[in-house]
């Protein structure tokens, strides 16, 4: 930890812990890390503080190697079965591992994947863990439906247009009587 004094006339001291930045590594990165751990010179502590990853992270990508080796931490895109799901919920339930050691016996990148499972499962059912469509639902194609004109001379007809001239003939009354009181005001100003 460091300590920062500040100057005499404001007197506070700062101490400032360990800070973890995440800083994206590479498999090839990721590897190099773990072999240094595996090789005993350094604790996986340190080491990760060294990448700038936590601790518990670094633990993570340790036990993927132990289980499945390199190619556990070489970066892949998976989508789990909704059956796959279910026999790790229940090999978890079964042998008592934890979240993490689950995750590495059965090559799941991230625990924190399996965490959300469960919490799915306890919430929605079996439902709650099939896959979800990704990105944005589609739009439905708007048939534009085809305004409905009345057959010319028909009552429909008439009434739509007794009401259209009701709307002009209203229109034009209030625009005359804008009209006489413009005329009527006597601040009127010229135009040039």
């Amino acid at each position: 930890m460091t300590s920062l004094n500040c100057t005499p006339i404001v007197r506070h001291q700062i101490t400032i812990g360990v800070q973890f930045f995440m800083v994206r590594l590479n498999s090839r990165e990721k590897i190099k890390a773990v072999k240094r751990y595996v090789e005993g010179r350094e604790g996986y502590k340190t080491i990760a503080r060294d990448i700038g990853v936590t601790p518990s992270l670094f633990y993570t990508w340790i036990q993927l190697y132990e289980h499945h080796g390199e190619k556990a931490l070489e970066k892949s895109y998976t989508a789990y079965s909704v059956d796959f799901k279910l026999k790790v919920i229940q090999f978890m339930n079964e042998r008592g591992t934890s979240i993490g050691e689950a995750a590495a016996i059965f090559n799941i990148p991230s625990p924190t994947t399996l965490s959300k499972w469960i919490k799915l499962l306890e919430t929605k059912g079996v439902d709650g863990l099939k896959p979800k469509k990704k990105g944005r639902p589609l739009m439905k194609k708007n048939k534009k439906t085809k305004k409905h004109t009345p057959d010319k001379g028909s009552t429909e007809d008439l009434q739509a247009e007794v009401e259209r001239l009701r709307m002009e003939n209203a229109y034009l009354k209030k625009l005359n009587a804008l009209v006489q009181n413009k005329e009527k005001s006597p601040n009127k100003t010229k135009r040039k």
